[in-house]
């Protein structure tokens, strides 16, 4: 195993991590209700874009951060998965950007007036139940799962591995499944984008 990388401080690291969690859910929530009337020059679904290859990195790095720490790769799996959660962060970053700029768009809008007809529906059909089940199921997923993400990272780098361990048995799946669930939403509601 490796040696602690910060010293603990389980009062400070719960003070943090839940004013950061509270404070970036509030934020987004916030910002989700705002669209900035901007012209930026380019397409602003490019964040959109951006978002879904930064999850899929993630993704990729929570399964060779996984397949590294089997292998006892402790160092290679400490890499991928900060680097999992920077990007993570990246990806908030981009994602605040997207929908300050671009605004909500609703799937099956073919003739993106916001509003649904009953053609729209139907031409959507069971892929805009099957696209409202993943987006219902990733957005409160995302941000339950924030905190223990945190709280999973300050556990390995204080060198309590049991601890992250214990974390990490539900934490990783619904990471990895938040960030796959991101590329098959922004895949399926890019075709409405304006």
């Amino acid at each position: 195993m490796l040696p602690p990388k910060w010293k603990k401080n389980d009062r400070k690291a719960y003070i943090i991590i839940y004013s950061f969690s509270v404070f970036l859910f509030l934020a987004v929530f916030a910002l989700s209700r705002v669209k900035l009337n901007v012209s930026l020059g380019f397409d602003v679904h490019l964040f959109a874009k951006l978002n879904a290859l930064i999850n899929s990195v993630v993704a990729v790095c929570l399964l060779t951060g996984l397949l590294a720490v089997k292998k006892r790769k402790y160092i290679l799996h400490r890499q991928l998965m900060l680097t999992a959660l920077i990007l993570s962060v990246l990806f908030l970053v981009s994602y605040v950007c997207h929908h300050l700029l671009a605004g909500e768009t609703k799937f099956g809008d073919l003739n993106h007036d916001a509003v649904l007809d009953e053609t729209e529906k139907t031409l959507a059909g069971s892929r805009r139940i099957i696209y409202y089940v993943l987006l219902g199921t990733h957005i409160p997923l995302a941000a339950l799962v924030l905190p223990f993400i945190l709280f999973a990272t300050y556990r390995a780098m204080t060198a309590e591995f049991e601890r992250h361990k214990k974390l990490t048995r539900f934490t990783w799946p619904v990471w990895f499944y938040v960030a796959v669930s991101g590329v098959i939403v922004y895949f399926m509601i890019s075709p409405y984008y304006t």
